[in-house]
């Protein structure tokens, strides 16, 4: 699956967005390892906590029928993550490639190993009912609100 999208493992230049969290039960099966389901709750949580911390709440998107839905994901898990672990998630914004926004993220460890690499692709699309059409509508251009927040996405946090 890399093949069609960048490496999760290129050099990253800007800050990374984090998100800490702890491993909780409900996070993992029987033997206390986390849950595969969990890493994408926790990276979709990243990306709408830094879209936030960018300027724009994702609701905000959604109520202008706007939504921002994965088209492409791969995740290379490494090792366990463990219940009761703290874990820091890693996440950088690339450079658009056409229409599809590019995501990196890392799972790290408490020790500071990476645990797992994320890669997450987005696209904009206009959602059913919006401008009297019916279904979903991919977006080239991004409205400015988003614009600027992907802008500072990509720069890290200040």
């Amino acid at each position: 699956m890399h093949s069609a999208m960048q490496s999760p493992r290129e050099p990253q230049t800007s800050p990374p967005w984090r998100l800490r969290r702890r491993v909780l039960p409900q996070h993992t099966d029987h033997a206390g390892v986390m849950w595969h389901g969990t890493y994408l709750a926790w990276l979709e949580e990243a990306r709408v906590e830094a879209l936030a911390a960018a300027g724009l709440a994702y609701a905000d998107l959604s109520a202008q029928g706007l939504e921002l839905p994965v088209v492409g994901l791969s995740i290379d898990y490494r090792q366990a993550l463990l219940h009761g672990e703290w874990i820091d998630l890693e996440s950088w914004v690339l450079p658009r490639r056409g229409v599809k926004l590019p995501w990196r993220s890392r799972f790290l460890k408490p020790d500071g190993r990476v645990a797992a690499e994320a890669s997450v692709e987005l696209v904009l699309v206009d959602h059913v009912g919006r401008n009297g059409g019916q279904g979903h509508r991919l977006l080239r251009q991004l409205p400015a609100a988003l614009a600027a927040a992907v802008e500072r996405l990509q720069q890290g946090p200040a």
